[in-house]
């Protein structure tokens, strides 16, 4: 590791005592990456929706898998990096860190679960994906029976992870994603060692992102975009003659993608049956793709060396990069047969939440008696306090951290008169 590129600034924890001291001769990142992978948050990604429902068909990516990827991509790029540039050194086991823990934060059902608890959060400060996952780094890592805790990230670790900047209160509208919590201005500020510049353009104060950051985004691009594409062709819904319906209803509305070279060799390789292989080929290409630039205009960049760079990628990556993402949104995300899942998982999260919020955060007033449906410690946990938002926000995480498979257990349980039993519950 480079002395000049990372330094105490860096190392520091969030929430960690002054006094703690660590007894095994691990980095602080080396730290990090072993808690997120040993962790509770961590497994449960094995059986949350990356683009099929988790179990549908065994060899579907699920978002566990998709995160392994994204770490492993994520270091590739910083190996290529410090191949380039060896004063920089940006650190793998950082990298690796900041992959595995980008999604701990989705919930259920994919995007659709993540969009219904923004809408159903709206009177409470809203729900994102990435600052759930701050959001169960800085404060519900451990699922402790008395209270919940973090897992005392280091600094440079969350501000990997920390895809965005910007507080929801700080958009003239409320947003739908692409947003911390109001309660995170705390952790913004402790990233920029509490003196967060005041930007009034939520989305320049996005752009801010650490070069790990930037590393685990393109990562993530690079995984989704293609492995996307591989799963959609294995599960039926890309085939040639869907791709070539799609470029002539793309010629208007997507030009520049409709004419890229890259889809001759798609319908090729979807002929042939040899797409895997060939994608495969394609992760090194992205990852190779990289450059970097100094990035003088971000104010955070006396801070730490990790914002003084900036990430580029060629302009023939990035397109071909984005109608891989189009394809896959058009031909799977919009099928019918996705879009009927979606639905049908929206109206099951919204009854959960619903049920919730009537039983633990709505008053008395009309004379009905309040189950406690929640389980434990969760229940504890609300308990605790009697703060709205606070038991509003405790309430979506009992939601955001069910599996698929929960999910719809606990549905069926609370609204299935033949499912389930009184002995079963003891």
């Amino acid at each position: 590791m480079s002395d000049t590129f990372y330094s105490a600034f860096d190392f520091i924890a969030y929430e960690e005592k002054p006094d703690t001291k660590h007894q095994d001769s691990r980095s602080a990142f080396q730290r990090d990456r072993d808690r997120v992978i040993f962790s509770y948050a961590f497994r449960r990604l094995q059986s949350k929706t990356q683009v099929f429902q988790s179990g549908e068909y065994d060899f579907y990516r699920t978002r566990l898998t998709h995160s392994l990827e994204v770490a492993r991509i994520a270091r590739s790029i910083g190996e290529e990096i410090n191949r380039r540039h060896p004063t920089i050194n940006v650190d793998g086991d950082l990298l690796e860190a900041v992959g595995l823990a980008h999604d701990l934060g989705h919930p259920p059902f994919g995007h659709i679960g993540e969009r219904k608890l923004n809408e159903l959060m709206q009177p409470w400060g809203g729900f994102e994906g990435n600052a759930q996952t701050v959001r169960i780094l800085t404060e519900i890592f451990w699922q402790r029976n008395d209270s919940p805790q973090g897992m005392q990230p280091s600094r440079a670790f969350l501000d990997g992870v920390m895809k965005y900047k910007a507080l929801w209160s700080e958009f003239p509208e409320r947003p739908e994603n692409h947003f911390l919590y109001d309660e995170q201005s705390n952790i913004r500020n402790f990233v920029a060692d509490d003196s967060w510049p005041q930007i009034k353009d939520p989305k320049a104060c996005n752009r801010l992102k650490s070069l790990e950051c930037q590393i685990m985004d393109w990562a993530d691009d690079t995984a989704y975009s293609l492995h996307d594409i591989v799963d959609g062709v294995k599960a039926g819904f890309i085939t040639r003659k869907a791709v070539e319906a799609w470029i002539t209803r793309s010629k208007d509305s997507h030009p520049e993608l409709a004419e890229s070279p890259a889809l001759e060799a798609l319908l090729n390789l979807i002929e042939k049956d040899y797409l895997e292989a060939i994608f495969a080929k394609k992760v090194g290409e992205f990852i190779r793709s990289v450059e970097l630039e100094h990035w003088d205009e971000n104010p955070l960049k006396d801070k730490t060396p990790r914002h003084g760079w900036k990430l580029t990628i060629p302009q023939e990556i990035k397109t071909e990069c984005a109608l891989y993402k189009t394809i896959a949104l058009d031909l799977v995300f919009r099928s019918p047969r996705i879009q009927q899942v979606e639905f049908k998982s929206g109206f099951l999260i919204e009854r959960l939440f619903n049920a919730l919020i009537d039983s633990h955060l709505n008053h008395k007033s009309d004379g009905r008696i309040k189950l406690q449906l929640l389980p434990e410690p969760a229940l504890t946990w609300l308990q605790q306090t009697t703060d709205e938002k606070k038991r509003a926000r405790l309430i979506c995480d009992a939601i955001a951290q069910l599996t698929d498979h929960e999910a719809i257990r606990l549905y069926r349980r609370l609204f299935d008169p033949d499912y389930g039993s009184i002995s079963e519950l003891l």
